[in-house]
């Protein structure tokens, strides 16, 4: 070995005995035994504490999805609580390993945060009452003014529901239970909500809500893990998407049953039709 090649070896190994190892987020979460995931507590049917005081909803069931996929038991999870606005944070300075909040994925956001794939796909709706006047999105649009609907309060809230039902009138209420309860005494014909919170209230009440059939204001739902943490964002993608799409699609199906009241189309067997 001549000098010159001598000397490159012993700079290149100076160098690497002062660069601090990469972080392994993967190899620290299998080290500890369980998972953190940061979620809510006060939102059917994503996160909320069930009769018994337990956590459920269909983000616990993606969170113990990941769980079941790290140490073959989706009860080594520890869930850490938190408001909306500390789904970003908590990430970023590791209290959790990940957030499964009904998070909308957004530009901003990914600037903070790595997204994993989408595990939902949000929007609005129209909720009918079975035993009221209108029965679809089509003769609700065909009564034009004649229709009122109830909606959260907000600075778009008009400009949403125009975009369904042009003619509407339009009453905003300052919470969701009003909102629901202008819908229930008859003084609105239709509530514009949350598509997921639509098909839960009539998963819970069959016999009184109808769905007007008609959805927009797309929106995707995504886990977020810190940024640089690439074989862990890995990981949790392969761990989702197996399940929307493999080996533990049972176990996805059966809780977007459960919460949405209706079945995920199968995957197919055969080519991958997600790579068309």
């Amino acid at each position: 070995m001549d000098r010159r090649t001598a000397f490159l070896i012993f700079c290149l190994g100076g160098l690497a005995a002062a660069t601090p190892a990469a972080a392994d987020k993967l190899a620290d979460v299998l080290a500890r035994g369980r998972l953190v995931v940061g979620t809510g507590s006060t939102n059917p049917p994503w996160h909320f504490r069930d009769d018994a005081g337990n956590l459920a909803g269909f983000d616990v069931d993606i969170a113990r999805i990941v769980a079941k996929g790290l140490f073959d038991d989706p009860e080594k999870i520890e869930f850490v609580i938190q408001a909306s606005d500390a789904r970003v944070p908590n990430v970023v300075t590791d209290k959790v390993d990940i957030t499964c909040q009904f998070m909308t994925v957004t530009a901003g956001r990914a600037q903070l945060v790595n997204f994993t794939i989408p595990y939902y796909r949000e929007g609005v709706g129209l909720l009918l009452a079975r035993d009221g006047k209108f029965k679809s999105h089509a003769e609700l649009k065909a009564a034009g003014d004649a229709v009122t609907v109830s909606v959260l309060q907000n600075v778009y809230a008009e400009e949403m529901v125009h975009q369904a039902l042009p003619e509407a009138k339009v009453d905003q209420y300052d919470s969701v239970d009003l909102m629901y309860q202008a819908l229930n005494s008859g003084r609105a014909d239709a509530a514009a909500t949350d598509a997921s919170s639509l098909k839960w209230f009539m998963t819970q009440n069959p016999e009184k809500y109808l769905d007007s059939g008609y959805g927009w204001n797309p929106q995707t739902y995504a886990c977020a893990v810190k940024r640089g943490e690439a074989d862990w964002l890995n990981f949790v993608n392969t761990a989702l998407h197996e399940a929307m799409t493999g080996v533990e699609f049972a176990t996805y199906s059966a809780s977007f049953r459960k919460w949405f009241g209706e079945a995920p189309p199968a995957p197919t067997i055969g080519f991958p039709a997600e790579l068309r």
